[in-house]
């Protein structure tokens, strides 16, 4: 009983309204598996926000450097009849 309790502490309840269709699907997933609805959803959560942290995670200065070397190569003059690089040597850095 302890347990049940010392688990349930640690949430903070929240009420949300979803769609018919929602809910529909969210009880037949929960019947498959065995599992509460609200497992279900805290999941879901887990999964959406990861994505969401991961992506705001970017390294936003390895990008800006990126581009620079990009528009370093790009704004280059040419030596006639095209460009003076080769593709291999992107992979040289």
């Amino acid at each position: 009983m302890n347990r049940i309790i010392n688990i349930m502490s640690s949430k903070v309840r929240k009420q949300i309204y979803i769609e018919q269709s929602q809910d529909n699907l969210l009880k037949s997933i929960a019947q498959q598996r065995g599992i509460s609805e609200a497992e279900i959803i805290r999941t879901c959560i887990d999964l959406h926000i990861g994505d969401a942290i991961a992506t705001s995670q970017i390294n936003l200065a390895a990008w800006s450097a990126e581009k620079a070397f990009i528009d370093s190569i790009k704004n280059r003059p040419s030596l006639p009849p095209g460009r003076d690089w080769k593709r291999e040597d992107l992979y040289e850095r």
